[in-house]
């Protein structure tokens, strides 16, 4: 027999709530209860970085957070970085340096560097290495999302 409960939280701006067991991780509840499905599962042990999420102004790796957990806090997926259809900025820069290729870490990456350019809006190329060395991409060689962080800094410092 399994034990549920019903879990509310605030995802990119819109109040969710849904019914889960409270074994389930905040990832597959974002997939599966909130059709959220740009959280990609990868390790399930919190090292690759592709379920990062932003909880509550913390970016989180959502395998290792119970849904329960979340219960009554916003949620940022990558979902919430477009406004309108439009990219942002971020996302803008990802596809101009090439920053992504098979598309897995994408949103984890995104989303920690989303976090990480509101807390260091002016990084080093050093800096950006290490906020993305939890994120594991398989891919690209990071040159192109470094390139695509500093560019972002960039425009933004400038704006």
């Amino acid at each position: 027999m399994s034990d549920t409960r019903t879990i509310s939280l605030t995802l990119n701006g819109a109040a969710k709530t849904a019914e889960t067991d409270v074994r389930v991780n905040l990832a597959d509840f974002l997939r599966h209860s909130l059709e959220a499905t740009g959280t990609h599962v990868g390790c399930e042990h919190g090292v690759c970085g592709a379920c990062t999420v932003i909880v509550d102004g913390q970016p989180v790796r959502a395998c290792l957070m119970l849904a329960v957990q979340a219960d009554g806090s916003t949620v940022e997926t990558v979902e919430g970085l477009a406004t309108d259809g439009a990219l942002s900025d971020l996302q803008a820069a990802f596809s101009r340096h090439h920053g992504l290729q098979c598309g897995f870490c994408t949103p984890g990456m995104l989303m920690t560097l989303h976090a990480f350019l509101k807390e260091v809006p002016n990084p080093s190329e050093t800096e950006v290495r290490e906020a993305i060395s939890g994120n594991i991409c398989r891919c690209t060689g990071y040159q192109g999302i470094v390139a695509a962080a500093l560019d972002v800094a960039a425009s933004r410092k400038g704006a």
